[in-house]
């Protein structure tokens, strides 16, 4: 009995010691896998942050570089753009503008050194008639209807301009209340260099009943040739700046929730 006695524990023993063995492997397995699992979400975590940045700081920088906001201070080019509104214009060259862009430019013989917007409505080389008897805008011997004018305005005096070449023509889409090339007639019959366009304007910013993008015209298409300009990279670069700006924060918004779930699944 004394022999059984003696020997018994052996087995137990050796028992004991697997088990306490398997026991100190299991966590360490545990703790390798988990972090494993931390390791691939957090390169996954950094991947996402650095794309929704690289998109808002792309996006953002876009429009920084190619777009300027400009303030109107009268109301020469209602209805479409207000008195006191902010309008975004994409830089551009005056000689990339057609017929129906409205643009921001500077001439000095015009106002000094103001900076004043208006629509294009003839470039180099085009014919333009205003008035008379068709009571509306003419280019090249076609009539042209302007949706953006106000039906009940009067054309005022007639005109007709042969544009020089490299020269644009243009009026204010409120035909009754604007200082344009009709009244500098005298100079070089109320044309603008290209050289003096500064941008195009594609949207309004301010005030925010007002906002939104300014679609091109297609008013003066049936005439062909330097017609309105498609829209610049404006939108998709918006797109991709709120694009990022979402990733960033779902992306920081996932180690907390991870952390809180963790904590109720503990609490089970």
């Amino acid at each position: 009995m004394s022999r059984i006695t003696e020997e018994s524990p052996g087995p137990s023993g050796s028992a004991g010691s697997a088990a306490g063995a398997a026991s100190a492997v299991a966590p360490a397995v545990g703790s390798a896998a988990a972090r494993q699992r931390w390791g691939a979400g957090a390169v996954l975590q950094t991947v996402a942050l650095v794309l929704g940045l690289g998109l808002l700081l792309g996006g953002f920088g876009l429009i920084a570089l190619d777009y300027r906001p400009y303030a109107v201070p009268t109301g020469s080019m209602e209805p479409t753009i207000s008195a006191g509104d902010t309008v975004l214009a994409r830089k551009v060259d005056g000689a990339s503008v057609g017929r129906g862009d409205i643009v921001v430019f500077h001439d000095p013989s015009w106002e000094g050194n103001a900076t004043m917007v208006k629509r294009v409505v003839a470039v180099g080389g085009d014919t333009v008639a205003y008035g008379g008897a068709q009571h509306g805008l003419t280019v090249n011997g076609t009539s042209v209807t302007e949706p953006y004018v106000a039906p009940d305005q009067l054309p005022g005096t007639p005109l007709r301009v042969q544009v020089p070449a490299g020269r644009l023509f243009l009026l204010g889409d409120n035909r009754t209340d604007s200082l344009d090339s009709r009244v500098h007639l005298d100079d070089l019959s109320g044309t603008v260099p290209n050289s003096d366009v500064i941008a195009r304007v594609e949207a309004t910013l301010w005030p925010y009943a007002h906002a939104g993008l300014r679609g091109r015209t297609v008013a003066f298409d049936a005439l062909g040739g330097a017609v309105a300009s498609r829209p610049g990279p404006l939108v998709p670069a918006a797109w991709a700046a709120v694009a990022g700006a979402v990733v960033i924060i779902l992306t920081s918004l996932t180690g907390p929730v991870a952390a809180l779930a963790r904590r109720l699944r503990g609490r089970r």
